[in-house]
Parts: C-alpha cells; sequence; structure tokens
C-alpha cells in the first residue's frame, strides 16, 4: 500500500499572530533551530511513500530544503481548499505512484509520533476514515456574557489530532463532490456522506502550536532528544589607527580601531569560535580562513551568521550565549544592549539568550596598557 501525507502550512495562524505579536507563520517558526514544519515533515518522512506540502511553495522549499518531498503547490482559501490542491497535485502524479491511503497533516503538529501514524493507517483497512483522538478530561463550561451559562456533558466527546487517514479514491471523489461545502475538518466530508470514520488513540504530545505556551511546551519535548553541548570561544585584536573599532556587530566611537584581516570584531570571533567549538567543527579559521582574500576587510556578521545556520543544520538549538569583553576603554556598558540585540539578530534567537558585559584588567597586561581588546565567550546549545 502506498501512503501518501498531505502537509499543510496554508494558513496564516491568526491566534498565535494575535497572542505573541509574531509576524511569522506559526508553522515556519523555529523550533530547536528548525522551523516547525520541518519537524512535521521529518517525523512523518519515515513513514509514508511521499510528502505533498500544500501552501507558499517558496516558503516551504525554503523550510523543507534538502528533504525528500514532493515539489510544493500553493494552498486555497480555506483548508478545503488547500486540500483538495494536494490531492489533484497527488493524482497528476504517475501512473505506479499515485497514493492508495492518504494522511492530511497540520504543518504546525511538529511532534507526531511513529505509533500513532501506524494506528491510523491500520485503521484504514477496516474503515475509509480514521482519526487520531483524545477523550476529552475537563469538565465544559458553555458562556454567556463572561459567565456560566451552561454545563456541556462531556460524555463521548473527543479533540481530533491529525494525521487524518483516508483511501485516496473516495476521500478525493467526495472533495470533488462537495466543492462549494466548507469543510474545517477532514474527516468531516466522510461524515456528511454517510461513512464510518474510526478513531483511534491520540497524543497528549501531538500539540498544534497555536498559542505561546504550546511553543514552550514544544520545546521541552524536542529538547528530551536533544544533548547539551557547551563550547569556549577567545579572541584577542590589537588597536589599529584609522579603522573603526566594531564589536559584536555595531560601530563604537572610539579614537582606534582593531587590526585584523577582516573587520576584527573580537566578540563575534569569540562566539563563532565557541559555537564551532561546542559542535566540534574546528574553529573560525577552518571556516573563514585569514589566507583568502574573499575575508580580507569582510563584515563579521557573516561568519556568525553560518555559525548559526550550523547549528540548525544540525537540527539543533542555541541555548544561551555569554559574551565577556575585556578592555579599559571604551566603556561597554552603554553599547551592550544594542550589542545584545545584533547578536540575536545574527542568530535568530530572542535577545534574552544572550549576554553581553565587560571587565577591565585593573590596568595589568596589554588590555591594561590599551594595547587591545580581548573577548571570551561561551554557548551551550542543544544538537540530537
Amino acid at each position: 500500500m502506498r501512503v501518501a501525507a498531505i502537509l499543510l502550512a496554508a494558513g496564516t495562524g491568526s491566534r498565535y499572530a494575535a497572542t505573541t505579536g509574531c509576524a511569522t507563520p506559526k508553522q515556519y517558526v523555529l523550533l530547536a533551530g528548525q522551523p516547525v514544519i520541518r519537524h512535521a515533515a521529518e517525523a512523518l518522512l519515515p513513514h509514508v511513500t511521499s510528502i505533498q506540502p500544500v501552501g507558499d511553495p517558496a516558503s516551504l522549499a525554503e523550510a523543507l530544503d534538502g528533504l525528500a518531498i514532493l515539489p510544493p503547490v500553493q494552498g486555497g482559501a480555506t483548508r478545503q481548499a488547500s486540500v483538495r490542491a494536494g490531492l489533484e497535485a497527488l493524482d497528476a502524479l504517475p501512473f505506479g505512484q499515485k497514493p492508495d491511503l492518504v494522511l492530511v497533516h497540520d504543518g504546525a503538529r511538529p511532534y507526531v509520533t511513529g505509533q500513532l501514524v501506524r494506528n491510523v493507517v491500520a485503521a484504514l483497512a477496516e474503515h475509509p476514515g480514521a482519526i487520531p483522538a483524545v477523550p476529552v478530561a475537563d469538565t465544559l463550561k458553555r458562556e454567556k456574557d463572561g459567565v456560566i451559562a451552561g454545563t456541556v456533558p462531556r460524555e463521548h466527546l473527543f479533540r481530533a489530532q491529525t494525521p487524518q487517514g483516508f483511501r485516496f479514491g473516495l476521500f478525493l471523489d467526495l472533495h470533488r463532490a462537495a466543492a462549494s461545502f466548507n469543510a474545517t475538518d477532514d474527516a468531516r466530508l466522510l461524515e456528511e456522506a454517510g461513512f464510518s470514520v474510526a478513531l483511534v488513540p491520540g497524543d497528549e504530545d501531538n500539540i498544534k502550536l497555536t498559542y505561546e505556551a504550546d511553543l514552550v511546551r514544544l520545546e521541552r519535548l524536542v529538547a528530551s532528544t536533544l544533548l547539551p553541548r557547551v563550547g569556549l570561544g577567545y579572541d584577542v585584536h590589537a588597536f589599529e589607527e584609522g579603522r573603526p573599532l566594531i564589536m559584536c556587530g555595531i560601530t563604537i566611537p572610539h579614537t582606534h580601531g582593531l587590526a585584523g584581516h577582516s573587520d576584527a570584531d573580537v566578540g563575534i570571533h569569540a562566539l563563532c569560535d565557541a559555537i564551532y567549538g561546542a559542535l566540534a567543527e574546528g574553529d573560525i579559521g577552518r571556516h573563514f580562513p585569514p589566507s583568502q582574500n574573499e575575508w580580507k576587510d569582510a563584515d563579521s556578521a557573516r561568519f556568525l551568521i553560518h555559525a548559526g545556520q550550523r547549528i540548525r543544520e544540525r537540527g539543533g538549538m542555541l541555548v544561551n550565549a555569554d559574551l565577556t569583553l575585556i578592555c579599559e576603554r571604551p566603556k561597554i556598558g552603554p553599547h551592550a544592549q544594542a550589542m545584545r540585540e545584533r547578536l540575536a539578530a545574527l542568530l535568530e534567537v530572542d535577545v534574552d539568550r544572550i549576554s553581553v558585559k565587560a571587565t577591565t584588567s585593573e590596568r595589568l597586561g596589554f588590555t591594561g596598557r590599551e594595547e587591545g581588546i580581548a573577548c571570551t565567550a561561551t554557548v551551550c546549545v542543544m544538537v540530537p
């Protein structure tokens, strides 16, 4: 039996945006350094023959780059229209590649287990449709004008999840026959047509990202499969006249800049070394050799962007980074917040994961003689 999965990503995530202020559609929000939808795709891949993404093709191509999936197709104005687009794309596959069964999964549900997928597929041997569901455990109240208007009996009530599974030919026929019907749930088409839809055990961890608290729960789930790794970085540059002083991605007014092959950003260089060290990928010179003219006077922001990408490409996440700049002058305090914000933007993480502070060497050594600036950096990353 050939099993295809339609991975939906056409929604705007209005509730998530309204509660978090995040402009990024929730299926593309980063979770452990990767878009939420990429986690969903990687969870499905071992258990299906093919995955058909539906949504904005450009965004999907970027988020799912490198995965063995079908070319994304444009989503519709409603969930039903998006599912129909995915079904038609699967039906257009060459003979022998069309699926026998199809799963429909929300791109905003990143933590789906193989057992749940197998439960849904197994139920399709006896039923034309099957969905995972969790019994309602809490007492349900009906509200009116901010007060309780009644209690809803919870017996025989379930919370529907995805992936929902169907026999492909029947599901496609029902979609083509119900073009004017707006079903917010995939199984609704079978219900309306009188076909039986099986309920299989769902999973409380199969969370659909809807509110900010959901992301916190998902990070805890994903983090349980990751291991912490710590990296240390150290860099030093001498002062040089005639160059701007660039530290942690921002330009600081000062009488001297720092000498170096690139822009000599001592903060970013130390931070990159810490990240590469945590990943056991050498140091900054291995990735950007000073012997190459390409990096002459280069903006060190490029180096940090690469280091952040390496964390994500390894399926990891940055827990935190702590930098200490060592110098007598200039004073770092007035610029520390701007430095934190710049580093966080380059690494695509929240600013509260980045610490920048400074100390002097009590007039001792080369930093005490104001001959240069040093920086230490410590990072913690979580990787598989």
